[in-house]
């Protein structure tokens, strides 16, 4: 069986996904085969103990520039439908585990990861081999090829679920017919939460991104970076001057910029503003578990926010933010556009949550239990597709065993 997606790149709400279908795999079905194509092979095989390839070959090239690259990335292209054919050949069925692979809330090029996921999708007909889309992401696509590629690729998986309605509205909206498919709550709900630990008084979790805005935002992306980082790093001068504790989040490799700029403006008040490395989502949720209320951007800081019961404010990127927090109970009075952020606004929301803690707290709790099982019904819907193991190398078992190990 394979592995398919954004994996391994740096970003953790991709491999909390994969994470979560893993330890399903282990759990449920400890015999399965496992192959990766992947973004960042290096680090799948590292983790998990199994085979895993990059998701497109130039990427293992190495960092070519000028005409060396352009060179490289048209064979690629042309080289790519073949490796993907001769690794499908191999799994009886390929799971592209969440993610939001059907949308291009941030800035996305057509030739890049819809590209792929079309190729899958075609060939996987083709070898006889079925893609199974599992509770993934999805909005209405604005781009004509980008559009194309991502619709053409849902039409042909053999099985598609959603991790929300607003997804399944998108796809429905770009002309496929999502009649049998279902809607499930994202993957990452089915981790399994920390250990209980102290929580400091007064204390803020900030998750912060390298927002640049979305894909038609290209011409401004620095004006809207400066802008959002900026309204940040105020936040937390705002919280430190109040005599707060504030722990810094990130949710990709990528927001390490953003979190140095602010560790440099709060310098002259040492221990006041702390960034550990995280080195996945089961990670960041230990370290959220030691502060009272977050604010966060990235939509899987948000998601481990509310799963641990944290009071939460969103200042998000896209919709589907909003909609994971109506659907945990913490409304739209609670949610900021990283857009545009209004700082005094957003003080004010700060204060509100804050004052209504204990009230969301038991929502949010009720509301994560749910979800829990929600995604129990996914993984077993998905078990009606896994095949009987064929060979006994590189199973879930032998990979979850070295993850422990």
């Amino acid at each position: 069986m394979g592995l398919f997606g954004l994996l391994g790149s740096g970003n953790l709400g991709n491999d909390g996904s994969l994470d979560a279908v893993v330890a399903f795999l282990s759990e449920r079905h400890p015999d399965t085969t496992l192959g990766f194509l992947c973004k960042g092979p290096e680090r799948v095989a590292a983790r998990y103990g199994v085979p895993a390839r990059h998701l497109q070959w130039n990427e293992a090239r190495g960092t070519a520039t000028g005409w060396h690259a352009a060179v490289l990335k048209v064979v690629g292209k042309v080289l790519d439908p073949f490796r993907t054919f001769a690794w499908l050949r191999r799994q009886d069925l390929v799971i592209v585990p969440g993610m939001g692979v059907l949308e291009a809330t941030l800035p996305l090029r057509p030739w890049g990861f819809p590209y792929s996921l079309f190729w899958l999708c075609v060939l996987g007909r083709l070898a006889g081999t079925r893609v199974a889309l599992v509770s993934v992401g999805a909005d209405v696509v604005r781009n004509r090829l980008t559009r194309l590629l991502v619709t053409c690729a849902a039409r042909l998986a053999h099985y598609r679920s959603y991790r929300d309605e607003l997804s399944r509205n998108a796809m429905r909206t770009m002309g496929v017919d999502v009649t049998a498919d279902q809607v499930y709550p994202d993957l990452a709900f089915a981790l399994p939460e920390p250990p209980a630990c102290a929580v400091v008084p007064g204390s803020v979790g900030v998750g912060v991104m390298d927002y640049r805005g979305g894909d038609d935002d290209r011409g401004r992306a620095d004006e809207i970076n400066r802008a959002y980082v900026d309204a940040m790093r105020r936040f937390v001068r705002r919280l430190v001057d109040d005599g707060r504790q504030v722990r810094l989040f990130v949710g990709d490799e990528a927001d390490a910029s953003v979190v140095t700029e602010i560790l440099s403006d709060a310098a002259d008040r040492p221990g006041a503003v702390r960034a550990d490395p995280v080195s996945g989502l089961d990670d960041l949720m230990r370290q959220m578990a030691s502060v009272e209320t977050v604010v966060a951007t990235r939509y899987h800081n948000v998601l481990c926010a509310l799963k641990l019961g944290k009071p939460t404010l969103s200042v998000g990127y896209a919709v589907k933010n909003d909609v994971l927090m109506a659907g945990m109970g913490v409304g739209g009075e609670f949610c900021q556009s990283a857009r545009a952020v209004d700082l005094d606004r957003l003080v004010q929301q700060f204060q509100a949550l804050e004052a209504r803690r204990h009230e969301l707290v038991a929502t949010m709790r009720r509301r994560g239990r749910s979800n829990a099982r929600g995604v129990e019904e996914q993984f077993s819907a998905l078990s009606t597709l896994l095949p009987p193991n064929r060979t006994p190398s590189h199973t879930v078992g032998t990979a979850m065993s070295q993850e422990v190990s």
